[in-house]
């Protein structure tokens, strides 16, 4: 069996390589969005002109970047999510609602002072973790049925 897994949310640490790399070996592909924070805020201005007011820059950007996000959570099979501790992530609380909403397998990642802030998403959740090598774990069993140890 096959998991293609997308990996949503913060890009600000190693998260997503410290995942790639403990499931070497197993049966898995990996997506994600663009995690270049310069590429991912200018992309559509870049492409298809400057505009004049913030919002019509955010609002290129935010499209263009949703052609790929869309892609991925629609294709994937299960979602991970991480949120991190320094900004405030709300496009991966939007992508874990669209995961949901599409009946995708949802794993949340963050930091145990968010457990409040994000109840709503960890309920929708099949999985909260607060590292990636639970992630991982989570995987291993899912995929293999063995235990850590």
């Amino acid at each position: 069996m096959t998991l293609k897994i997308y990996l949503s949310g913060e890009i600000h640490t190693d998260w997503r390589e410290q995942i790639t790399d403990g499931a070497a070996g197993l049966d898995v592909t990996f997506d994600s969005p663009v995690t270049d924070h310069d590429a991912s805020d200018d992309c559509g201005v870049a492409i298809m002109g400057a505009e004049d007011k913030k919002f019509w820059h955010d609002h290129k950007g935010a499209k263009l970047n949703a052609i790929r996000t869309r892609r991925g959570i629609e294709g994937a099979d299960l979602v991970v999510v991480r949120f991190g501790e320094k900004y405030k992530q709300w496009n991966a609380a939007f992508d874990a609602g669209y995961a949901a909403a599409l009946g995708k397998s949802v794993i949340v990642l963050s930091p145990p002072e968010h457990q409040h802030a994000l109840k709503e998403v960890h309920a929708a959740a099949l999985a909260v973790t607060e590292t990636p090598q639970q992630v991982v774990e989570i995987l291993r069993y899912v995929l293999k049925g063995q235990l850590p140890g």
